[in-house]
């Protein structure tokens, strides 16, 4: 491996000789702490410093890695760490760079979500979060519109987006089969003469390494979570976060706002674990902390098992997070460590290359059906489900409009999408205008 500095603008024609297991540890730390603001940020943070400061990646490596991440379930930044981990240091490499993205901001999280369970009807705190309800609302629509930019390349993109959101809106129809119709349509639409191009060389992995890795890890996701089901009972709370965030983990392809979309309905309307002003507040919590937004995944845990474990609500409260913690990102490991080897030859097949893009252009349809139910809840004070024949959706009472959610939300997007000003002054901006306002009311 060479040393050589690149010229400025000439990218990474090389890397840099590997760093040692502490040096990289410190890094992976640093990054951790730092990686605020989603995951296109984090996405940001991690090619500077891993590609353009220290070099331990080309630009190649990175961009290969990022499109194979972009494949998986689960969010894409937590595991593009795991792999730059496993790609310097292997196994421990991957597992200290994977931990360390996550576990400071789940620190927070769990910190917040109990001041939050214990404090939330103080009404300073439901001032705050009342703005920045509004906040996270044009939050959620600043993603949809880089999303969109990015996915949306082809007019038949734009078709599947707009029939995705029409399926999942209005037919009700669940996130997994959609996200598995669009992929089918992807890899089907790709010309066999293309496919026939492709690198048809397996990579030199032996299949009993990977096959050893895949039952490894799938024992590490899911014993622990048969063990809760076998203590409490299949029906418990716990037990029914465990079986929820692993099948949230295998389908939620898209990243943290697909997760999201999926997760955010069925907590509130299906299970009843939280309302969707909980659901807001958790999200707007996510937002302000370092690490992968997913993270929402642990608010939801600690809430629904303090409201519904049935037992002491602290203790209660912390396994819930616990569970949701584990059932979300015990599975990304498994997918780098069986899937790393094999991402330059992945890559390299443009059917699978095809599917990811119409999955990509379907998520875009799933986040748009987000940002519309976030703002229904939002922006009124009464939304009713309506079912009539095939159809299901939901529909407010126009006359239960919020003026101070809509002068609070026009605030943000001025701020976010003209001033770019970053998300976590946009939360802060959002919370001092909604306390001004209770003040003045």
């Amino acid at each position: 491996m060479g040393n050589r500095v690149n010229a400025p603008g000439e990218g990474n024609a090389e890397v840099a000789d590997p760093p040692t297991f502490s040096e990289a540890l410190a890094t992976w730390g640093r990054i951790g702490v730092l990686s605020f603001g989603g995951p296109t940020a984090q996405i940001a943070l991690m090619h500077r410093i891993v590609v353009d400061e220290k070099r331990w990646l080309s630009e190649q490596q990175y961009l290969n890695a990022l499109s194979f991440c972009m494949l998986l379930p689960g969010p894409e930044a937590m595991q593009l760490a795991t792999y730059a981990g496993w790609r310097l240091h292997g196994l421990a490499g991957g597992l200290a760079a994977g931990l360390l993205f996550v576990l400071p901001g789940a620190a927070v999280v769990l910190a917040l979500s109990m001041i939050y369970a214990a404090f939330g009807n103080v009404p300073l705190v439901e001032a705050i979060f009342f703005g920045v309800k509004a906040a996270v609302l044009v939050i959620v629509i600043e993603a949809l519109l880089r999303i969109s930019k990015r996915a949306l390349k082809a007019s038949w993109h734009w078709v599947l987006a707009g029939l995705s959101f029409a399926a999942i809106f209005f037919l009700g129809l669940p996130f997994p089969l959609i996200v598995f119709t669009a992929a089918l349509f992807g890899f089907w639409r790709v010309s066999d003469a293309a496919s026939a191009s492709a690198i048809k060389a397996p990579p030199q992995v032996a299949f009993t390494s990977t096959a050893r890795t895949v039952a490894a890890w799938l024992a590490i996701w899911i014993i622990p979570l048969l063990l809760v089901a076998a203590i409490f009972g299949k029906d418990h709370v716990l037990a029914q976060l465990g079986w929820f965030f692993s099948k949230l983990a295998v389908v939620t392809f898209g990243g943290a706002y697909a997760v999201l979309a999926y997760m955010g309905q069925d907590v509130v309307t299906h299970f009843g674990w939280l309302d969707a002003g909980q659901m807001m507040d958790g999200l707007g919590l996510a937002e302000t902390t370092p690490g992968p937004l997913i993270l929402v995944t642990q608010f939801v845990g600690y809430l629904a098992a303090y409201q519904h474990g049935g037992g002491p609500a602290l203790a209660m409260g912390i396994m819930g997070a616990v569970v949701a913690l584990w059932a979300t990102f015990a599975p990304c490991f498994l997918w780098i460590f069986a899937g790393a080897p094999y991402i330059e030859w992945i890559i390299a097949q443009p059917r699978l290359k095809g599917a990811l893009s119409a999955i990509t252009a379907a998520v875009v349809g799933v986040i748009l059906n987000l940002a519309v139910w976030f703002g229904l809840h939002v922006f009124f004070g009464k939304v009713d489900h309506v079912v009539s024949g095939p159809l299901s959706f939901w529909l407010p009472e126009f006359s239960t409009l919020d003026w101070r959610v809509v002068a609070i939300a026009a605030v943000s997007a001025y701020l976010l999408l003209f001033r770019h000003a970053g998300i976590a002054w946009t939360l802060a901006a959002a919370a001092a205008l909604s306390l001004l306002i209770r003040m003045m009311s």
